[in-house]
């Protein structure tokens, strides 16, 4: 054998050893890479997931914002206004005795009723109105529905139950001299606040109708 070849044979062989190593080592590296990519995956991956589902949830719960509102106040303002327009035109036509007799019986049951679907209404609408994904429209409207709700229940407070008080203390058959005026006075609030309720109602309803993709 040469003294050449002789000579080159060990290079060789430690040439291989040291890409052997080299390679090993990049196969590491890359494994370390892969891992880390993975993990890094994984963890964005579950941020996502979390915040879908936090997503999820928050819009669910303005969606029954916004289903309770509507239902409540539309209920609460078409009952209001139902008796404004329908039902008390009829009840100021009776004579004296049965006309204070059924205002007393409504007393007790409507007015016991009311007084917390008006309260439960003007929260629901606040509630609404303070929701932060409206615009300058919506928000306008949703505030000034608002707005004209608290003025018909402030109205109801100054006015029409003090005249409520009054009115279940009354002996129907001999009720105080003026109660007919003070009656009067109780209807024409009446009528303030049941247009009061459904043009708050009203707004509600544009709100939904310029609010994009909302009615579809």
């Amino acid at each position: 054998m040469s003294p050449v070849v002789a000579a080159t044979k060990p290079f060789s062989a430690n040439t291989r050893i040291a890409a052997a190593r080299t390679a090993t080592r990049r196969s590491s590296e890359l494994s370390r890479v892969r891992c880390s990519i993975l993990t890094c995956y994984q963890s964005i991956n579950n941020v996502l997931i979390d915040q879908s589902i936090g997503n999820l949830i928050w819009r669910c719960s303005l969606d029954l914002l916004l289903f309770a509102t509507v239902a409540v106040t539309g209920f609460t303002a078409s009952a209001e206004f139902g008796s404004y327009a329908f039902v008390h035109p009829v009840i100021k036509r009776l004579p004296r005795s049965e006309h204070i007799l059924v205002e007393q019986g409504l007393l007790r049951t409507f007015g016991v009723v009311m007084p917390i679907l008006m309260t439960g209404s003007l929260v629901l609408t606040i509630s609404y109105a303070a929701r932060p994904d409206g615009d300058g429209l919506t928000e306008v409207l949703r505030w000034s529905a608002a707005a004209v709700w608290a003025s018909g229940i402030v109205t109801t407070v100054l006015v029409n139950v003090p005249t409520n008080l009054a009115t279940l203390r009354w002996n129907h058959e001999a009720p105080p001299e003026n109660w007919k005026g003070r009656r009067n006075r109780w209807e024409w609030f009446q009528g303030y606040r049941s247009w009061a309720y459904l043009a708050a109602f009203l707004l509600l309803v544009l709100q939904l109708a310029v609010t994009p993709g909302v009615l579809g």
